[in-house]
C-alpha cells in the first residue's frame, strides 16, 4: 500500500490538464507511441470535438522511482464549471492534486473553485505551471499569484509543458515524493467508495470504486450499504487504458466491479461497497449531493417515444451522476420529463448526448430555476416549473435563489462587466486587483438572470479574457411574476417564465416580436401576446397569407368584388376558429438568444 498514489488533476478550462495526462501515460509506458493521440483519456466524440473534458476518466500506471515499483492512479477532471460535480466525486476518491496554471493566462476563476474544493477534502496539492514553451508566457508574473493563492515557496511550482513534455519526468517524482499514500487497514471489512458508473450493454452496469478498507475478492458477494442490494462479484479489476481483470483488489487502489446488474436505480454513485460475509457498519461520508442550477423539459418529438425516452436518460444518468429528472406532463408538448442541470452546457451536452448516443430526437423548453412560493394560508410551494405557480391573489411572496459570482476579468474590462452585472441586478460585494491588470469581481445576484445568456454575453465584451464561477449563497425575497404568452389566446405552456416585474414589459415584448420571426404564417391571422395575469402587456400579429380572390373580376362593379372578399372573410373567421398553430422547435431555443 505505501507505494500506491492517487491524485487528480484539476484546473480551469483549456490550462492543459488532458495535455499533460497525456505526457504522463506516455512516460510512464502506459501507452504505447503507436496508440498515443491527443486527449487519449476523452472517449466521447463530443469531448474531442469541442476540445473539452465532459466526464472524469481514471487510469492507472506503474511508475519506477530509485529502483521501486510505484502504483499511480491518475483520474483527468473537467475543468467546465458545469461539471464541477465530476470534480467533487473525483477529489474524494484522492489523495493528493495537481494544480495546473497556464502561464499565459495565469490563475481564473475555476481554478480557485477547484483548489478550494480540493483544500476541504485535505488534499496535498503540488501546483505546476503549464505552457512555459508559449511566447506569451509568463512565468514570473504566474508564480508570484500562485505563491500568493497558496502560501507556498516559489521552489515548490513545477514548471512544464504539456506539448513538449519538458517537466514532465520532475512531476512523476513529486508525485512520489509529496502525496502521500492511502492509509486504511487491510484487514478491517471492506469499505469502498463508488465514485462514477458506466453502462455496458453486454455486461450490464459496470460501476467504478476506490478502497478504503479492507480488500474485494472476484466471486465475493458484496452489498451496497444504500440501497440494501446484494450481488456477486464476477469480474473485478483496475483500470488501465482497457479495464483488466484481477482476482483480488487491495485497500487504497481504483478499480471496477461487473455483477450483472441491469438496473440504473440500483447503483448510486457515492454509496459505499461492502462485503455481506463480514460488512462494514457504517458508509464513508464527504460525498454531497448533486444540486442542480437550471431547469428545462425534455420532450420527445413524437409521443409515442416517451417509454424510449425513459429508457435513454435511465442509461445517460449511470454515465452522468450530475443529472436530475422526473416525469411531467405539458399540454403543449405531451409527456416528457423535468430536467435539472448544472448549467447551461451542461443541458446542451445531454441534449447531443441524447441524440448522438440514443437517436433521440428532443424538444427543449425555456430552461428556468426553482422558487419557492410563500401562500397567505402559510402554505409553502416549491415552483420548479411556471405552471406550478399558485394563484396569484393567493401569494404572499415569491423568494428566488441567489448566487455569488466571482469574475476574473483583465482591468480594462471592469466598467462593460458591472454594467452587465448590475442590468442582471447584481450587487457588488468586493473587487480585489490580483496584478496590476487582474481584477477579481465578486457579486451577489439572482440565478435566474444568470441561466439565460450570461455566460455567453460576459465572454463577448470581455473579448474571452472574464473567467466565471458561482456557488448558491440561499434564498432572497424578490417582486417576481409569471409571464405568459399567448397565441390566438390560449397560453403556450412551454413559453411561460418567471421574472422580475421590472424586465417583464421589455422580456414580453422581445419574445412576441421574436416569435413573429419564427412562426410561419397561416391562412389565418394569428395573434401573438403577452401577458401578466389578464393584463396584455404586449402583442404582435402574424397576418394571414391571402389569396387574390379579386383576380377574376375584370372590370364591372365594386360591389362585385366587395361581395368576394367578405366572402374571404367569413371563410378566414370559420377556419381561426378551429386552426391549430405549430410552433417550431427554434422558437423554443430562440427565447435563449434574444440578445443576439
Amino acid at each position: 500500500m505505501k507505494n500506491i498514489r492517487n491524485f487528480c488533476i484539476i484546473a480551469h478550462i483549456d490550462h492543459g490538464k488532458s495535455t499533460l495526462a497525456d505526457r504522463l501515460l506516455e512516460y510512464t509506458n502506459t501507452i504505447s507511441k503507436r496508440d498515443m493521440q491527443a486527449q487519449v483519456l476523452d472517449d466521447m466524440d463530443l469531448e474531442k470535438e469541442r476540445g473539452i473534458t465532459i466526464k472524469s476518466h481514471a487510469i492507472q500506471m506503474d511508475y519506477t522511482f530509485k529502483g521501486e515499483k510505484y502504483t499511480l492512479n491518475l483520474i483527468d477532471t473537467p475543468g467546465h464549471v458545469d461539471f464541477s460535480y465530476e470534480v467533487s466525486r473525483s477529489i474524494a476518491a484522492c489523495e493528493g492534486a495537481l494544480l495546473i496554471v497556464d502561464a499565459a493566462q495565469g490563475i481564473q476563476a475555476q481554478t480557485i473553485s477547484n483548489l478550494y474544493l480540493a483544500l476541504e477534502h485535505n488534499l496535498k496539492i503540488i501546483p505546476i505551471l503549464n505552457k512555459i514553451d508559449l511566447p506569451s508566457a509568463e512565468p514570473e508574473m504566474v508564480k508570484d499569484q500562485i505563491v500568493e493563492l497558496l502560501g507556498c515557496e516559489r521552489e515548490e511550482i513545477m514548471l512544464a509543458s504539456g506539448k513538449t513534455g519538458a517537466g514532465v519526468h520532475e512531476i512523476l517524482e513529486e508525485i512520489v515524493n509529496r502525496i502521500p499514500s492511502p492509509s486504511g487497514d487491510e484487514n478491517a471489512p471492506l469499505q469502498a467508495l463508488i465514485f462514477d458508473s458506466v453502462f455496458n450493454s453486454f455486461r450490464g452496469i459496470i460501476a467504478y470504486f476506490r478502497i478504503y478498507n479492507g480488500s474485494i475478492k472476484k466471486g465475493e458477494k458484496v452489498k451496497f450499504l444504500n440501497t440494501g442490494m446484494e450481488y456477486n462479484a464476477d469480474e473485478i479489476g483496475v483500470l488501465r487504458l482497457k479495464q483488466e481483470p484481477r482476482d483480488i483488489v487491495y485497500t487504497g487502489d481504483v478499480g471496477y466491479i461487473i455483477s450483472g446488474i441491469k438496473e440504473a436505480k440500483e447503483v448510486k454513485v457515492g454509496d459505499t461497497l461492502t462485503t455481506v460475509a463480514n460488512p462494514c457498519t457504517e458508509g464513508i461520508h464527504g460525498f454531497e449531493e448533486v444540486k442542480p442550477m437550471v431547469f428545462a423539459g425534455i420532450y420527445p418529438i413524437d409521443t409515442e417515444d416517451f417509454e424510449e425516452l425513459r429508457y435513454s436518460m435511465e442509461k445517460l444518468q449511470l454515465n452522468d451522476a450530475s443529472l436530475t429528472w422526473e416525469p411531467e406532463s405539458s399540454l403543449a408538448l405531451g409527456f416528457g420529463f423535468r430536467c435539472g442541470f448544472l448549467g447551461m452546457l451542461h443541458m446542451e451536452i445531454v441534449q447531443e448526448r441524447l441524440e448522438r448516443e440514443f437517436k433521440m430526437t428532443v424538444i427543449t423548453t425555456v430552461p428556468n430555476v426553482s422558487y419557492i412560493a410563500y401562500q397567505t394560508n402559510g402554505e409553502v410551494v416549491k415552483v420548479n416549473n411556471p405552471s406550478d405557480l399558485p394563484d396569484p391573489g393567493r401569494i404572499s411572496y415569491i423568494e428566488e435563489p441567489y448566487i455569488k459570482a466571482n469574475i476574473i476579468t483583465k482591468s480594462d474590462f471592469i466598467g462593460s462587466v458591472m454594467s452587465l452585472c448590475i442590468e442582471k441586478r447584481g450587487i457588488i460585494v468586493t473587487q480585489n486587483y490580483l496584478t496590476a491588470d487582474r481584477v477579481e469581481l465578486v457579486f451577489e445576484m439572482p440565478l435566474g438572470e444568470v441561466v439565460f445568456d450570461f455566460f455567453d454575453r460576459l465572454k463577448s465584451i470581455s473579448k474571452g479574457y472574464a473567467s466565471f464561477d458561482y456557488h448558491p449563497i440561499g434564498m432572497r425575497e424578490s417582486d417576481l411574476v409569471k409571464l405568459d404568452i399567448l397565441l390566438k389566446g390560449e397560453p403556450v405552456d412551454a413559453l411561460s417564465c418567471l421574472i422580475h416585474r421590472s424586465n417583464s414589459y421589455h422580456f414580453g415584448k422581445k419574445i412576441c416580436e421574436k416569435l413573429k420571426e419564427l412562426i410561419p404564417k397561416q391562412q389565418f391571422e394569428i395573434p401573438i401576446q403577452a401577458a401578466i395575469g389578464a393584463k396584455i402587456i404586449s402583442r404582435e400579429t402574424i397576418s394571414a397569407m391571402r389569396k387574390d380572390v379579386t383576380a377574376k373580376c375584370y372590370g364591372g362593379d365594386i360591389s362585385r368584388k366587395r361581395k368576394l372578399l367578405e366572402k374571404q372573410k367569413e371563410g378566414k373567421k370559420r377556419m381561426k376558429s378551429v386552426g391549430n398553430v405549430e410552433i417550431p422547435q427554434s422558437a423554443f431555443m430562440a427565447v435563449l438568444k434574444l440578445n443576439d
